[in-house]
């Protein structure tokens, strides 16, 4: 007879999420992971695979939960230049925070921490790019069309300058102290949708 879990997987895969997002891979060691979650070393190994194969995991479980409310607030009906200037302004603010700075978003943590030499982790980070540059895109190709976005604007190359500037507000947000230089920034950019 099999024997049964003594720990609950879903809830140690969120705890090693948000350690990996607080520390970043490097910094996280399996004895961190083990004294973090309460959770013995074979049994995480037997549940999550190595180290390696745990981060992806916590990587997909992130973005699965923020894809939602992304995709929640840039298709809804009506205007969606408001909800496109939301969700810049909402990154923004989110990279102002004390928070945000202690954090910084877990997709462009990866990207600047494993994407440059792990293809796993430079393919989940990419397909995340695409998901919301699809997002973006599709918001502004509504906004041009109901009027909303003069006619000689690209909405792609705008969707695609959104998702650059608002990864990089994560990257500042993170480093700098002064909430307004991404606040500033991200106003700024909205001004190239007028």
């Amino acid at each position: 007879m099999a024997r049964t879990k003594e720990f609950d997987p879903d809830a140690a895969l969120q705890s090693a999420l948000e350690l990996f997002w607080r520390r970043g891979y490097e910094a996280t060691s399996m004895t961190d992971l083990v004294e973090h979650l309460g959770v013995g070393r074979a049994s995480l190994y037997a549940t999550f695979g190595n180290k390696h194969e745990l981060y992806l995991k916590a990587l997909d479980r992130y973005q699965q939960a923020r894809n939602p409310q992304l995709l929640r607030e840039l298709s809804q009906p009506g205007p969606a230049l408001p909800a496109v200037r939301a969700v810049v302004r909402r990154f923004a603010t989110e990279a102002a925070t004390e928070g945000g700075r202690l954090s910084g978003c877990f997709v462009t943590n990866t990207a600047a921490e494993l994407a440059p030499h792990d293809t796993a982790a430079a393919r989940r980070v990419e397909h995340n790019w695409d998901h919301l540059e699809t997002l973006l895109h599709s918001a502004l190709v509504r906004a041009q069309a109901q009027g909303e976005l003069p006619a000689d604007r690209n909405p792609l190359a705008l969707a695609r300058m959104l998702l650059v500037l608002m990864q990089g507000l994560r990257v500042v947000g993170k480093a700098s102290a002064d909430p307004a230089r991404v606040q500033d920034a991200a106003e700024q950019a909205l001004t190239l949708l007028d």
